[in-house]
C-alpha cells in the first residue's frame, strides 16, 4: 500500500508574449513575429500557505521573465524545439512536480485562413527530455 499522494495545486501564467525569431523559413528568422506562452506548474503550496513566504513556492513573476527571454533569445525551427526548452526551465525548480507548456503561434506561415497555431506538451519531473 504506497502512502497518501501529495496535493497537486496549480500556478498558471497565460499570455506570456514576445518577439522571436523561430521557424524554418529565412523570412521567419528575419523578419520574427509574436508568440506567446501558456505554463502550467503543478506543485505542492501547502508550505507557502501555512509560512506566507514567496520562498516557499515558485515565484511566477520569475518564470515569467524566464520564459520570455526563451521566445525572445537562441532561434529554433520548430515550435516543439522551444516547448521543451520552456518546459525544461520550468521544471528546474524541484518544487514543480509536472509542466504543460502551451506555444501559441498566431503568424505562422500558412496560405489560408487561419487563427492560431498551438502546440501543448506536458511534461512531469524526472522524465528524460
Amino acid at each position: 500500500m504506497s502512502g497518501p499522494v501529495p496535493p497537486s495545486d496549480v500556478i498558471e501564467i497565460r499570455g506570456i508574449r514576445g518577439f522571436g525569431r523561430h521557424g524554418v523559413f529565412e523570412h521567419e528568422r528575419a523578419d520574427g513575429q509574436e508568440f506567446v506562452v501558456d505554463v502550467r506548474l503543478e506543485l505542492d503550496t501547502r508550505t507557502a500557505a501555512a509560512s506566507d513566504d514567496l520562498a516557499d513556492t515558485v515565484n511566477y513573476g520569475v518564470v515569467a521573465e524566464q520564459v520570455h527571454t526563451a521566445i525572445e533569445t537562441d532561434p529554433v525551427d520548430l515550435i516543439e524545439t522551444l516547448a521543451q526548452r520552456i518546459a525544461d526551465l520550468c521544471l528546474a525548480d524541484k518544487r514543480v512536480t509536472a509542466t504543460a507548456v502551451t506555444i501559441h503561434k498566431p503568424s505562422a506561415p500558412i496560405s489560408v485562413p487561419f487563427d492560431d497555431v498551438v502546440l501543448t506538451v506536458q511534461r512531469r519531473a524526472g522524465e528524460s527530455s
